[in-house]
Protein backbone atom coordinates (compact mmCIF):
# COMPACT_ATOMS: atom_id res chain seq x y z
CA UNK A 1 0.00 0.00 0.00
CA UNK A 2 2.99 2.30 0.05
CA UNK A 3 5.42 3.05 -1.94
CA UNK A 4 8.78 1.20 -2.61
CA UNK A 5 10.73 4.23 -1.54
CA UNK A 6 8.91 4.51 1.42
CA UNK A 7 9.61 0.80 2.42
CA UNK A 8 13.20 1.57 1.60
CA UNK A 9 13.19 4.72 3.94
CA UNK A 10 11.43 3.03 6.88
CA UNK A 11 14.73 0.38 6.55
CA UNK A 12 16.80 3.09 6.58
CA UNK A 13 15.13 5.66 8.88
CA UNK A 14 17.17 7.77 11.51
CA UNK A 15 19.51 5.65 14.27
CA UNK A 16 18.24 8.75 16.25
CA UNK A 17 14.98 7.94 16.71
CA UNK A 18 15.75 3.69 17.05
CA UNK A 19 18.13 4.73 20.00
CA UNK A 20 15.14 7.23 21.21
CA UNK A 21 12.23 4.33 21.12
CA UNK A 22 14.59 2.00 22.47
CA UNK A 23 15.34 4.53 25.50
CA UNK A 24 11.46 4.47 26.15
CA UNK A 25 11.50 0.36 26.29
CA UNK A 26 14.50 0.93 28.85
CA UNK A 27 12.74 3.43 30.96
CA UNK A 28 9.63 1.35 31.30
CA UNK A 29 11.57 -1.70 32.66
CA UNK A 30 13.97 0.04 34.46
CA UNK A 31 12.34 3.81 35.40
CA UNK A 32 13.63 6.74 33.93
CA UNK A 33 15.90 7.83 36.80
CA UNK A 34 18.02 4.73 36.06
CA UNK A 35 18.27 5.24 32.20
CA UNK A 36 20.82 7.42 30.53
CA UNK A 37 19.75 8.60 27.61
CA UNK A 38 21.40 10.91 24.61
CA UNK A 39 20.05 9.54 22.19
CA UNK A 40 18.06 12.83 21.01
CA UNK A 41 18.81 16.47 19.60
CA UNK A 42 15.49 17.95 21.80
CA UNK A 43 16.39 21.12 23.57
CA UNK A 44 15.81 21.45 27.38
CA UNK A 45 15.34 24.68 27.98
CA UNK A 46 12.52 26.11 27.71
CA UNK A 47 11.83 29.65 24.92
CA UNK A 48 13.05 32.90 26.91
CA UNK A 49 10.57 35.12 29.10
CA UNK A 50 9.86 37.39 25.81
CA UNK A 51 8.73 34.80 23.60
CA UNK A 52 6.27 33.22 25.96
CA UNK A 53 5.21 37.03 27.09
CA UNK A 54 4.58 38.18 23.22
CA UNK A 55 2.97 34.76 22.32
CA UNK A 56 0.38 35.99 24.99
CA UNK A 57 0.09 39.54 23.97
CA UNK A 58 -1.03 38.40 20.83
CA UNK A 59 -3.25 35.48 21.75
CA UNK A 60 -4.77 37.93 24.07
CA UNK A 61 -5.12 41.22 21.75
CA UNK A 62 -8.19 40.07 19.68
CA UNK A 63 -6.17 41.93 16.32
CA UNK A 64 -7.88 40.77 13.44
CA UNK A 65 -6.35 38.91 10.76
CA UNK A 66 -3.98 37.43 13.12
CA UNK A 67 -4.54 34.32 11.35
CA UNK A 68 -5.10 34.57 8.02
CA UNK A 69 -3.12 34.04 5.02
CA UNK A 70 -0.07 36.31 4.10
CA UNK A 71 2.32 36.83 1.36
CA UNK A 72 3.75 33.17 0.67
CA UNK A 73 7.18 34.60 2.30
CA UNK A 74 5.69 35.58 5.44
CA UNK A 75 4.72 38.63 7.16
CA UNK A 76 6.91 42.17 6.02
CA UNK A 77 7.18 43.06 10.11
CA UNK A 78 8.60 39.62 10.66
CA UNK A 79 10.79 39.39 7.65
CA UNK A 80 12.13 42.81 8.73
CA UNK A 81 13.44 41.79 12.02
CA UNK A 82 15.04 39.34 10.68
CA UNK A 83 17.28 40.73 7.66
CA UNK A 84 18.02 43.23 10.47
CA UNK A 85 19.30 40.06 12.93
CA UNK A 86 21.33 38.68 9.77
CA UNK A 87 22.71 41.75 8.90
CA UNK A 88 24.71 41.72 11.96
CA UNK A 89 28.51 41.23 10.34
CA UNK A 90 27.28 40.96 6.69
CA UNK A 91 29.28 43.40 4.19
CA UNK A 92 26.42 43.37 1.71
CA UNK A 93 22.98 44.34 3.90
CA UNK A 94 19.76 42.26 3.06
CA UNK A 95 16.27 43.53 3.00
CA UNK A 96 13.18 41.97 3.85
CA UNK A 97 13.14 41.05 0.20
CA UNK A 98 16.14 38.61 0.71
CA UNK A 99 14.47 36.78 3.21
CA UNK A 100 11.32 33.72 3.54
CA UNK A 101 10.17 32.52 6.45
CA UNK A 102 9.85 28.84 7.00
CA UNK A 103 8.02 25.69 8.54
CA UNK A 104 11.48 25.29 10.29
CA UNK A 105 14.66 24.62 8.56
CA UNK A 106 13.38 20.98 7.29
CA UNK A 107 10.94 22.94 5.27
CA UNK A 108 12.89 25.62 4.63
CA UNK A 109 15.49 22.87 3.36
CA UNK A 110 12.79 21.43 1.14
CA UNK A 111 11.44 24.25 -0.16
CA UNK A 112 15.42 25.55 -1.28
CA UNK A 113 16.18 21.76 -3.09
CA UNK A 114 12.66 22.01 -4.80
CA UNK A 115 13.37 25.40 -6.00
CA UNK A 116 17.31 25.03 -7.36
CA UNK A 117 17.65 21.23 -7.85
CA UNK A 118 16.44 19.63 -11.53
CA UNK A 119 16.06 16.07 -11.86
CA UNK A 120 19.71 14.04 -11.28
CA UNK A 121 21.71 17.06 -10.36
CA UNK A 122 23.59 16.37 -6.96
CA UNK A 123 23.97 18.11 -3.63
CA UNK A 124 27.24 17.23 -2.01
CA UNK A 125 27.18 16.61 1.85
CA UNK A 126 29.76 16.26 4.18
CA UNK A 127 30.22 13.48 6.96
CA UNK A 128 29.55 13.70 9.38
CA UNK A 129 26.13 14.92 8.46
CA UNK A 130 22.72 15.06 9.73
CA UNK A 131 20.97 11.61 8.12
CA UNK A 132 17.72 13.37 7.15
CA UNK A 133 19.70 15.75 4.39
CA UNK A 134 19.36 12.60 2.28
CA UNK A 135 16.06 12.43 2.27
CA UNK A 136 15.30 16.10 1.46
CA UNK A 137 17.84 15.75 -1.23
CA UNK A 138 15.99 12.96 -2.73
CA UNK A 139 12.67 13.83 -2.05
CA UNK A 140 13.18 16.87 -4.75
CA UNK A 141 14.84 15.23 -7.52
CA UNK A 142 18.32 15.51 -6.42
CA UNK A 143 21.09 12.92 -6.20
CA UNK A 144 23.29 12.86 -2.99
CA UNK A 145 26.67 12.82 -2.90
CA UNK A 146 28.91 12.11 0.17
CA UNK A 147 32.37 13.43 0.95
CA UNK A 148 33.91 12.16 4.20
CA UNK A 149 35.83 15.31 6.08
CA UNK A 150 39.37 14.75 7.78
CA UNK A 151 39.34 12.80 10.68
CA UNK A 152 40.28 14.57 13.81
CA UNK A 153 39.30 18.02 12.82
CA UNK A 154 36.18 17.17 10.85
CA UNK A 155 36.77 20.25 8.41
CA UNK A 156 36.35 19.09 4.66
CA UNK A 157 39.61 18.04 2.73
CA UNK A 158 39.31 20.63 -0.17
CA UNK A 159 41.11 18.05 -2.32
CA UNK A 160 38.59 15.26 -1.90
CA UNK A 161 36.08 17.86 -1.85
CA UNK A 162 36.54 18.81 -5.57
CA UNK A 163 37.51 15.91 -6.59
CA UNK A 164 33.75 14.85 -6.09
CA UNK A 165 32.66 18.26 -8.22
CA UNK A 166 31.11 17.67 -11.61
CA UNK A 167 29.08 19.33 -14.29
CA UNK A 168 26.08 17.79 -12.06
CA UNK A 169 26.78 19.61 -8.91
CA UNK A 170 23.72 22.01 -8.08
CA UNK A 171 24.89 22.39 -4.28
CA UNK A 172 26.88 21.95 -1.34
CA UNK A 173 25.82 21.87 1.86
CA UNK A 174 27.21 22.81 5.06
CA UNK A 175 26.56 22.61 8.63
CA UNK A 176 28.57 24.39 10.98
CA UNK A 177 28.47 24.40 13.90
CA UNK A 178 27.99 20.95 12.83
CA UNK A 179 25.37 18.42 14.31
CA UNK A 180 27.35 15.59 15.10
CA UNK A 181 30.18 17.34 16.39
CA UNK A 182 29.84 20.81 17.42
CA UNK A 183 33.12 22.08 14.56
CA UNK A 184 32.73 25.28 13.12
CA UNK A 185 34.15 25.76 10.08
CA UNK A 186 37.48 28.13 9.86
CA UNK A 187 36.63 31.67 8.10
CA UNK A 188 40.52 30.15 6.47
CA UNK A 189 39.27 27.23 5.12
CA UNK A 190 35.92 28.85 3.89
CA UNK A 191 37.26 31.31 2.03
CA UNK A 192 39.85 29.12 0.14
CA UNK A 193 36.71 26.73 -0.68
CA UNK A 194 35.06 29.43 -2.30
CA UNK A 195 38.11 30.13 -4.77
CA UNK A 196 37.88 26.73 -5.74
CA UNK A 197 34.36 26.57 -6.10
CA UNK A 198 34.52 29.35 -8.26
CA UNK A 199 36.98 27.70 -10.35
CA UNK A 200 34.83 24.82 -10.71
CA UNK A 201 32.08 26.77 -11.45
CA UNK A 202 34.27 28.44 -14.47
CA UNK A 203 35.39 25.29 -15.74
CA UNK A 204 31.84 23.57 -16.08
CA UNK A 205 29.87 26.76 -16.70
CA UNK A 206 28.01 26.15 -14.02
CA UNK A 207 26.53 27.89 -10.83
CA UNK A 208 27.07 26.00 -7.04
CA UNK A 209 24.80 27.16 -4.74
CA UNK A 210 26.16 26.93 -1.05
CA UNK A 211 23.32 26.06 1.65
CA UNK A 212 24.45 26.90 5.29
CA UNK A 213 22.33 25.04 7.37
CA UNK A 214 22.61 26.93 10.75
CA UNK A 215 20.47 26.00 13.44
CA UNK A 216 23.04 26.21 15.65
CA UNK A 217 24.47 29.33 14.59
CA UNK A 218 22.98 30.73 18.16
CA UNK A 219 24.89 28.07 20.38
CA UNK A 220 28.09 28.81 20.62
CA UNK A 221 30.92 28.40 23.38
CA UNK A 222 34.46 30.53 24.60
CA UNK A 223 33.72 32.90 22.26
CA UNK A 224 33.92 31.19 18.94
CA UNK A 225 32.74 33.04 16.27
CA UNK A 226 30.92 31.41 13.12
CA UNK A 227 31.92 32.80 9.78
CA UNK A 228 29.41 34.77 7.69
CA UNK A 229 29.16 32.50 4.44
CA UNK A 230 27.05 35.75 2.83
CA UNK A 231 30.30 37.64 3.29
CA UNK A 232 32.62 34.48 1.43
CA UNK A 233 30.13 33.17 -1.16
CA UNK A 234 28.42 35.08 -3.43
CA UNK A 235 26.25 32.29 -4.14
CA UNK A 236 25.02 32.04 -0.52
CA UNK A 237 21.91 30.64 1.02
CA UNK A 238 21.32 30.81 4.67
CA UNK A 239 18.95 28.47 5.96
CA UNK A 240 18.34 28.74 9.84
CA UNK A 241 15.51 27.84 11.93
CA UNK A 242 14.37 29.09 15.98
CA UNK A 243 14.11 25.42 17.26
CA UNK A 244 17.39 25.43 19.20
CA UNK A 245 18.29 29.28 20.13
CA UNK A 246 14.84 29.74 21.74
CA UNK A 247 13.82 26.21 22.38
CA UNK A 248 10.82 25.96 19.79
CA UNK A 249 11.59 22.92 18.05
CA UNK A 250 7.98 21.57 18.13
CA UNK A 251 6.68 24.85 16.52
CA UNK A 252 8.44 24.99 13.42
CA UNK A 253 9.46 28.65 12.51
CA UNK A 254 12.55 29.18 10.81
CA UNK A 255 13.51 31.34 7.49
CA UNK A 256 15.77 31.23 4.61
CA UNK A 257 18.11 34.22 3.63
CA UNK A 258 19.38 34.96 0.12
CA UNK A 259 22.50 36.76 -0.71
CA UNK A 260 21.69 39.95 -2.26
CA UNK A 261 24.98 39.55 -3.80
CA UNK A 262 23.79 36.47 -6.10
CA UNK A 263 22.79 37.32 -9.74
CA UNK A 264 18.81 37.45 -10.04
CA UNK A 265 18.03 36.82 -6.01
CA UNK A 266 14.36 38.01 -6.51
CA UNK A 267 14.06 35.42 -9.05
CA UNK A 268 15.20 32.87 -6.28
CA UNK A 269 13.01 34.66 -4.02
CA UNK A 270 10.12 34.12 -6.19
CA UNK A 271 10.77 30.31 -6.85
CA UNK A 272 10.86 29.95 -3.12
CA UNK A 273 7.40 31.54 -2.63
CA UNK A 274 6.05 29.29 -5.16
CA UNK A 275 7.92 25.98 -4.01
CA UNK A 276 6.71 27.00 -0.27
CA UNK A 277 3.54 27.15 -1.63
CA UNK A 278 3.06 24.21 -3.90
CA UNK A 279 4.90 21.66 -1.56
CA UNK A 280 1.72 22.64 0.84
CA UNK A 281 3.36 24.64 3.42
CA UNK A 282 1.59 27.79 2.29
CA UNK A 283 3.39 30.10 4.66
CA UNK A 284 5.15 29.95 7.74
CA UNK A 285 2.56 29.64 11.06
CA UNK A 286 1.31 33.22 11.30
CA UNK A 287 1.53 33.27 15.44
CA UNK A 288 4.67 32.50 15.69
CA UNK A 289 6.07 34.71 13.21
CA UNK A 290 4.71 37.56 15.10
CA UNK A 291 5.44 35.95 18.29
CA UNK A 292 9.59 35.69 17.26
CA UNK A 293 9.69 39.02 15.64
CA UNK A 294 11.02 40.71 18.95
CA UNK A 295 12.94 38.05 19.81
CA UNK A 296 15.36 37.26 17.03
CA UNK A 297 18.64 37.77 18.79
CA UNK A 298 17.81 36.50 21.80
CA UNK A 299 18.91 32.74 23.44
CA UNK A 300 18.26 30.29 25.67
CA UNK A 301 20.57 29.69 28.71
CA UNK A 302 23.66 28.90 26.58
CA UNK A 303 25.85 29.21 30.06
CA UNK A 304 24.01 26.08 30.90
CA UNK A 305 24.46 23.85 28.22
CA UNK A 306 28.47 24.88 28.30
CA UNK A 307 27.93 23.46 32.08
CA UNK A 308 26.41 19.97 30.58
CA UNK A 309 29.27 20.00 28.04
CA UNK A 310 31.90 19.99 30.34
CA UNK A 311 31.05 18.10 32.65
CA UNK A 312 30.45 14.89 30.24
CA UNK A 313 33.36 16.08 28.22
CA UNK A 314 36.11 16.20 31.27
CA UNK A 315 34.50 12.74 32.17
CA UNK A 316 35.36 11.08 29.24
CA UNK A 317 38.42 12.38 28.80
CA UNK A 318 39.62 11.71 31.75
CA UNK A 319 38.25 7.91 30.92
CA UNK A 320 40.44 7.76 27.68
CA UNK A 321 37.77 8.51 24.95
CA UNK A 322 39.08 10.46 21.91
CA UNK A 323 37.16 13.21 21.59
CA UNK A 324 36.94 17.05 20.34
CA UNK A 325 35.79 19.56 22.55
CA UNK A 326 32.66 21.45 20.83
CA UNK A 327 32.67 24.73 19.56
CA UNK A 328 28.68 24.84 19.78
CA UNK A 329 25.98 23.00 19.49
CA UNK A 330 24.84 20.41 21.77
CA UNK A 331 26.55 16.91 21.28
CA UNK A 332 29.74 15.45 21.58
CA UNK A 333 30.94 13.13 18.95
CA UNK A 334 33.67 10.72 20.40
CA UNK A 335 35.39 7.67 19.37
CA UNK A 336 33.76 4.71 20.15
CA UNK A 337 36.09 2.30 22.06
CA UNK A 338 36.34 -0.59 19.70
CA UNK A 339 36.11 -0.10 15.73
CA UNK A 340 32.35 -1.37 15.91
CA UNK A 341 30.59 1.97 16.77
CA UNK A 342 27.46 -0.22 16.36
CA UNK A 343 28.61 -2.78 18.52
CA UNK A 344 29.82 0.00 21.37
CA UNK A 345 26.01 1.18 21.47
CA UNK A 346 24.64 -1.94 21.68
CA UNK A 347 27.23 -2.71 25.21
CA UNK A 348 26.50 0.75 25.92
CA UNK A 349 22.89 -0.17 26.62
CA UNK A 350 23.67 -2.76 29.57
CA UNK A 351 24.28 0.17 31.34
CA UNK A 352 21.63 1.46 30.60
CA UNK A 353 23.90 4.33 28.07
CA UNK A 354 22.22 5.32 25.49
CA UNK A 355 23.74 6.99 22.29
CA UNK A 356 23.56 7.04 18.34
CA UNK A 357 26.21 5.47 16.72
CA UNK A 358 28.48 7.30 13.93
CA UNK A 359 27.60 4.89 11.31
CA UNK A 360 23.91 7.06 11.22
CA UNK A 361 25.46 10.46 10.56
CA UNK A 362 27.59 8.76 7.84
CA UNK A 363 31.15 8.06 10.09
CA UNK A 364 31.30 4.79 11.58
CA UNK A 365 33.69 4.46 14.74
CA UNK A 366 32.38 7.30 16.70
CA UNK A 367 29.15 7.79 18.43
CA UNK A 368 27.54 11.07 19.56
CA UNK A 369 26.05 11.98 22.35
CA UNK A 370 23.26 14.81 23.02
CA UNK A 371 23.78 16.61 26.28
CA UNK A 372 21.01 19.12 25.85
CA UNK A 373 19.25 17.29 28.75
CA UNK A 374 19.20 17.32 32.49
CA UNK A 375 22.71 17.80 34.15
CA UNK A 376 21.26 15.38 36.62
CA UNK A 377 20.63 12.82 34.22
CA UNK A 378 24.15 13.61 33.20
CA UNK A 379 26.26 13.34 37.23
CA UNK A 380 24.07 9.91 37.71
CA UNK A 381 25.13 8.76 34.56
CA UNK A 382 28.89 9.27 34.89
CA UNK A 383 29.45 6.15 37.17
CA UNK A 384 28.15 4.21 33.99
CA UNK A 385 30.50 5.62 31.70
CA UNK A 386 33.16 4.48 33.94
CA UNK A 387 32.27 1.30 33.76
CA UNK A 388 31.75 1.08 30.60
CA UNK A 389 34.99 2.39 29.44
CA UNK A 390 36.23 -0.87 32.31
CA UNK A 391 34.90 -2.80 30.58
CA UNK A 392 36.88 -2.18 27.36
CA UNK A 393 40.13 -1.95 28.73
CA UNK A 394 39.97 -5.32 30.49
Amino acid sequence: MIAKEVQNGLQNSSWIRKMFVEGNALKAIYGEENVYDYSIGNPYFEPPQSVIDNLKKLVNSGIAGTHRYMDNAGFKSTREKVAASVNKGTEVPLSYENIMMTVGAAGGLNVLLRTILDPGQEVIILAPYFAEYFFYIRNNNGVPVTVKCTEGTFEPDLKVLEAHITEKTRAILLNSPNNPTGVIYSEALLKDMAAMLESCEKRFGTEICVIADEPYKALLYDGAVVPNVLNIFKNAVIVNSYSKSLGLAGERIGYIAVNSRMDEPKLLMDGLAFCNRTLGFVNAPALWQKAVEDSVDATVEISEYAKRRDLLYNHLVSLGFEVNKPQGAFYLFPKALIEDDIAFVEAAKKHNLLFVPGTGFGYPGYVRLSYCVDIKMIERSLPAFTKLAEEFKK
